[in-house]
């Protein structure tokens, strides 16, 4: 399930938490839209508009008071309140944009002891330049403060985690953040920067998925922590580019990531696996060059279920709704090329497609309310700006 709700108790005050951006005068105007309600033929749900927004990338849905805050990728943060309201965050850290690089994850932290309703521990990810041309995904906490109804504030804001090394490019950061069921531990999805065997070198922390401490600090328990160092965080390797992390309703780790050309992968994420990449894919290399199957080289992890031709997904959620009720327990994924929803049925430590949903632009995030609706956002590369729309089910 997304991104655990800390908003439980609310009053007034809690409403003032929806309001958090980092931007300029007038952008509340510019994105509020019209509601606007549409039913496409064989979709099973009712689709209505409720905001635009520029290259967003994340969402983060507050189920307590049903603000729902979406990050973009040039380095601003907005919510939207549930009387369709825009709010912007200020305080966010300078990102270095560019390519996939720019502002990245947002999620709530475990809710601290005596916390109060207008501060809200948060964490967030984003691409952080280097010296000599290189970057790094840079993950950080920060105070949530909010003292006006659309206007909030990162507070005391501290970078806990860093890929390491800083690389050329501007691919493949992956940093979706996920906290485990229990809020004891953070996981942090580091993509391989498009540097391929960086993912099977324990000695850094590219390609893989690293188990955190609230504070930044590797876990107790990690497998490989005897070799010290950044060795100490890893939980798995073998990764590419993680774009899905979350816990299923059976409070299991899930990562949903790219392959090359073909081979998109969904990973039951276990303890000390090595999940195979560049040495193994269901996909090719682009300019053709054959990789071998997961099957040839047993192991390797093999992928739950994986793709080709690819979804391009761009994130997911495990739904645990009432609204679609026969979906409990799936993956509602956001799917990028082609683009739609994509909804996979898991059975043990195996999953299907089960249904597919094509949509008119590519889909970047999603996010289920606590009432069991569905939010999704269009990605904003072909489209400009792109929509944020609540999904209801058809009254068919």
């Amino acid at each position: 399930m997304r991104k655990p709700s800390l908003l439980t108790a609310l009053s007034p005050l809690a409403f003032v938490l929806a309001s958090c951006g980092g931007a300029a005068t007038g952008d509340n105007v510019a994105n509020a839209q019209p509601s606007k309600t549409s039913e496409n033929e064989g979709d099973p749900w009712v689709k209505q508009e409720v905001a635009t927004f520029d290259e967003p990338w994340a969402l983060a849905l507050d189920e307590g008071s049903g603000v729902l805050f979406v990050t973009e990728k040039k380095g601003n943060i907005r919510f939207v309140r549930p009387d369709g309201r825009i709010g912007t965050v200020s305080g966010v850290p300078r990102v270095d944009y560019g390519g996939q690089g720019g502002l990245g994850d947002f999620i709530f932290g475990p809710e601290p002891s005596g916390a109060t309703l207008d501060r809200r521990r948060v964490y967030l990810s984003w691409a952080e330049a280097g010296d000599g041309n290189t970057r790094g995904a840079a993950v950080g906490r920060a105070d949530l403060v909010c003292s006006e109804e659309l206007s909030c504030e990162l507070e005391n804001l501290e970078v806990i985690w860093r890929q390491q090394p800083k690389v050329t490019g501007r691919g493949h950061y992956s940093h979706r953040l996920a906290f485990s069921p229990d809020g004891e531990h953070l996981f942090i999805a580091s993509g391989d920067r498009q540097k391929q065997q960086p993912a099977q070198d324990l000695s850094n922390n590219l390609g893989t998925v690293l188990r955190l401490l609230p504070d930044g600090t590797p876990a107790p328990g990690n497998p490989f922590a005897d070799r010290g160092g950044v060795s100490a965080e890893i939980w798995s390797y073998g990764h590419r580019n993680i774009l899905g992390l979350e816990f299923d309703t059976q409070g299991r780790l899930w990562a949903l990531e790219h392959g090359p050309k073909g081979g998109d992968e969904l990973n039951l994420v276990e303890k000390g696996a090595n999940y195979g990449w560049p040495v193994v894919s269901n996909g090719v290399h682009y300019d053709g060059r054959n990789i071998p199957d997961h099957s040839a080289r047993p192991k390797f992890e093999t992928p739950a279920t994986s793709w080709d031709p690819v979804i391009a997904p761009g994130d997911m959620v495990f739904y645990d709704g009432n609204l679609f009720p026969e979906w409990k327990g799936q993956a509602i994924i956001a799917a990028m090329k082609p683009a739609g929803i994509v909804r996979v049925a898991i059975d043990g430590e195996d999953a299907r497609e089960a249904a597919r949903y094509p949509t008119e632009h590519r889909i970047r995030a999603v996010a289920q309310d606590s009432d069991g609706a569905i939010w999704i956002v269009e990605d904003g590369k072909n489209v400009s700006p792109a929509s944020l729309y609540k999904l209801t089910p058809s009254q068919r």
